[in-house]
């Protein structure tokens, strides 16, 4: 949303932000309607869209350090992807009301360090908040982790998913075999999931 409003008329931002108050939704963050224990997508990105991981080195830093948070915070994950601007996470969620500390621990260490790497302490926001879309079934946690797969295609930073190092693909690979992808792939496919909110 917050660069679909910079577009936006007076009149279609006023009418937009009426909406969200009359749905009970913050003004300016993602919303959070849906609180219980189960499977999420969490997605977060660095502010605006800036590659602010794009060093192998730094996403693959990042990923030990999110898998830590999520294991100290009991979440279960099932898929995952972290690119050069933002990142997917598919996990089970036992307590929604600790994702925002989780987050906040997270991106604030995260933020202090490479802002001290890159010498831009102070003058660089490296994260928006993060959202969340609570998984509804089989059908779609499957296509859910075939989008996550995918995602590294998608962006075009390689041409086949077992390219992309920073991914749960090859875990899956070795974990459930290429068979098994090939038939979720088939059977779930991704047609246009995500083309309206994953546009980075």
């Amino acid at each position: 949303m917050p660069y679909e409003y910079r577009r936006m008329t007076l009149a279609q931002r006023e009418a937009t932000l009426k909406e969200r108050v009359d749905k009970g939704y913050p003004l300016h963050a993602p919303p959070h309607p849906i609180k219980e224990k189960s499977y999420y997508l969490l997605t977060a990105a660095n502010f605006e869209h800036r590659h602010i991981m794009a060093k192998a080195q730094r996403r693959t830093e990042f990923q030990a350090k999110a898998f830590e948070k999520f294991a100290e915070f009991e979440l279960q994950t099932a898929g995952w992807v972290f690119l050069l601007n933002h990142y997917h996470v598919m996990a089970y969620v036992p307590v929604f009301a600790k994702l925002p500390l989780l987050f906040n621990r997270l991106h604030g260490a995260t933020a202090r360090q490479w802002n001290l790497e890159d010498r831009l302490t102070g003058k660089r926001t490296v994260w928006y908040q993060f959202s969340d879309r609570m998984i509804r079934g089989e059908a779609h946690f499957y296509t859910t982790l075939n989008y996550v797969h995918y995602n590294p295609v998608k962006h075009g930073y390689v041409k086949r998913i077992d390219e992309w190092e920073w991914s749960s693909f090859n875990w899956y690979l070795a974990e459930k075999g290429r068979d098994w992808l090939v038939e979720i792939w088939k059977k779930y496919p991704i047609k246009n999931y995500g083309e309206k909110w994953d546009v980075f």
